[in-house]
């Protein structure tokens, strides 16, 4: 797993903890009720597990750092009626059929399923579950809430109702850091990794223009980030150091043909007003034009509430205030 130790990673928390009333604006949706629900939160939500008809894990990092992380917590109860929420653990390559004799399993054995039809159930899935005709199949994809990595598939996402995990960073030091200085050398900064062949004809674009700068491998090139105004990034590509950006101070830039509904901690953070979506059609002219129209003032305040903000986004082997498992706890 690509996480270093806890206490680096609390290092990292610290020192993204800007002062919130420093800023001009707010990173959240809603401030005036944001501290006093979490404190709320931390006393009094439970949440009810049920038994896993077998053992498995979690492979992909953030779903295991979210499981763990609950497992350990003080919001599990071992008292079902105590409980605000229900989780539904099951291995990730559990089949629809499977998935749907679970749910039946769940509504013949025990009161609570029945009493919402799964409205206050939530699974994990790393890519989402897709649709399906049966009964027990259809009410857990559109009653319960789902907790996918983002990004992920339109269709496999339910706006305002299931959550996506913020990426793992791949290389947490250089969260320490901070954000680099107001000027930067580049307009923007891209890992490329050759995979979604569709977008060639733009990378190669950036490739010759002396403003943008792309690179394979986003962990050697922590300069490269803090000496960019954006960094960029193609929906559905390399997008894991998308918060180690943020928090070096590059305003995120995501490259997409589509509405974006699924960012992490969507319900919580302001998101338009911290990045960019860009559409790709118009190619090089039309993005370095939706950049350049970013003026000074707006350009800063996106930069500080993406530094603010975060720190929200950050794994911790072990959880600290308003890290990631605390913030998709409260979204939850």
């Amino acid at each position: 797993m690509a996480v270093s130790s806890s206490s680096v990673l609390f290092l990292c928390l610290l020192s993204l903890a800007q002062p919130l009333h420093s800023l001009s604006a707010s990173p959240y949706l809603f401030p005036s009720t944001l501290f006093d629900n979490y404190e709320k939160m931390l006393t009094t939500f439970r949440i009810y597990m049920y038994t896993p008809q077998k053992p498995f894990t979690f492979t992909t990092p953030p779903l295991s750092l979210f499981h763990t992380s609950l497992l350990n917590s003080p919001f599990l109860t071992q008292n079902a009626d105590e409980a605000h929420l229900f989780y539904i653990p099951f291995p990730p390559d559990l089949s629809t059929r499977s998935r749907a004799r679970l749910v039946r399993h769940l509504r013949i054995s025990y009161p609570y399923w029945n009493r919402t039809l799964g409205a206050d159930h939530f699974f994990m899935a790393p890519g989402g579950v897709a649709s399906s005709s049966d009964r027990n199949a259809v009410e857990l994809k559109k009653n319960s809430v789902q907790i996918s990595i983002f990004p992920t598939a339109s269709g496999d996402f339910i706006p305002h109702k299931d959550i996506t995990l913020p990426p793992v960073n791949p290389s947490p030091l250089a969260l320490v850091q901070g954000p680099g200085n107001d000027t930067a050398s580049h307009l923007g900064f891209m890992v490329w990794d050759g995979k979604l062949l569709e977008y060639n004809y733009l990378v190669n674009e950036m490739k010759r223009d002396p403003e943008f700068r792309i690179e394979s491998e986003p962990s050697d090139h922590v300069d490269l980030v803090k000496d960019s105004k954006f960094c960029l990034f193609l929906y559905g590509g390399e997008m894991t150091w998308m918060v180690e950006a943020m928090a070096l101070g590059c305003v995120p830039v995501v490259l997409v043909d589509r509405p974006v509904q699924d960012f992490p901690l969507t319900d919580v953070l302001r998101w338009s007003d911290m990045g960019l979506l860009v559409r790709t059609r118009g190619g090089l002219k039309r993005l370095k034009a939706v950049l350049n129209g970013v003026g000074g003032d707006r350009y800063q305040q996106m930069r500080e509430l993406g530094v603010a903000a975060s720190r929200h986004l950050v794994w911790n082997l072990e959880p600290q205030p308003y890290d990631a498992f605390h913030m998709v706890m409260y979204q939850l």
